[in-house]
């Protein structure tokens, strides 16, 4: 079983749970394809905190990701193995090409040692689970991951563990994808996605279950705004717990919820055509 609950012998393994990695078939990285992951702390080059709760955590080296795939147009690959990757959710796999070159790609599901992938920019190629083409050559109705958003950048979608995305139209240049979200946007049709689902579905299935684990990967503690002094946070001071009247926020007063991210400059909006949530509401539509 993938997920493994063991007795519990104790506070921490009461709640806790366990991915067991039945895909893992490799347990040493490729050491050519590793690079230093220094630690930030959450701070800037200045030495400025930006980012809140993190610090610490176990040692890892960065695992080179292929997510373009440009110059293997047209060579195929073999499965060497399918790795842990402690910098992402998803598992990767290993694959070794026709010319002796080895690189790094999202495991789909179904991808296991010894088989085939290829990437192909001008045709289509079979419906595989680990194929990457354009948008243009895939049927409708398959499901993709790894999706680009602009041609040649590199896939930016449906990269973390289960995320898959369904494409359901095209419509001059370009295809509609329905998003894990719920969100349904338009992609250009030569934009390229690997055919299936990502791997190491029970990632979400995990339980923690205790604070240690959260320190081996790099999560701080945080303490709640309205538990601090006035001075300290908006939120905090006064008589009992208030929280003064005001929406969340951080502790420069940034507002927590409901502020826009998306920049307007970009033009991506005009792409979605149904958005995760409703912005009067706030329920999926």
């Amino acid at each position: 079983m993938p997920i493994r609950i063991y007795k519990k012998t104790s506070a921490g393994r009461r709640n806790a749970s366990v991915n067991m990695h039945v895909e893992v078939t490799k347990a040493q990285p490729e050491k050519p394809l590793l690079r230093p992951l220094p630690k930030t702390g959450g701070r800037n080059n200045a030495g400025h905190q930006t980012v809140r709760g993190m610090g610490g955590g176990a040692k890892r080296m960065y695992r080179l990701i292929d997510f373009k795939r440009r110059d293997r147009d047209g060579i195929e690959g073999k499965v060497v193995g399918i790795e842990y990757d402690p910098n992402r959710s998803s598992h990767i796999a290993l694959i070794q090409y026709t010319d002796g070159q080895r690189r790094y790609i999202p495991a789909p599901i179904g991808l296991t040692d010894g088989m085939t992938v290829v990437c192909s920019s001008s045709g289509p190629v079979e419906p595989q689970a680990g194929n990457m083409m354009p948008l243009r050559h895939i049927p409708t109705g398959l499901d993709v991951h790894c999706i680009e958003l602009t041609p040649g950048r590199g896939a930016q979608m449906c990269r973390s563990a289960g995320c898959v995305a369904k494409l359901t139209n095209k419509e001059g240049d370009y295809v509609t994808l329905t998003l894990p979200s719920g969100e349904v946007r338009r992609v250009h049709m030569d934009c390229k996605a690997t055919i299936g689902q990502v791997g190491n579905i029970d990632h979400r299935l995990r339980k923690l279950g205790k604070a240690g684990l959260s320190r081996h990967l790099g999560i701080r503690p945080k303490t709640r705004g309205v538990a601090k002094s006035h001075h300290a946070h908006p939120l905090g001071g006064g008589s009992g717990r208030s929280k003064g009247n005001r929406p969340p926020c951080g502790p420069t007063g940034v507002l927590a919820k409901g502020g826009n991210t998306r920049n307007p400059k970009k033009g991506s909006s005009r792409l979605i055509l149904r958005r995760r949530t409703s912005k009067r509401y706030g329920q999926k539509k």
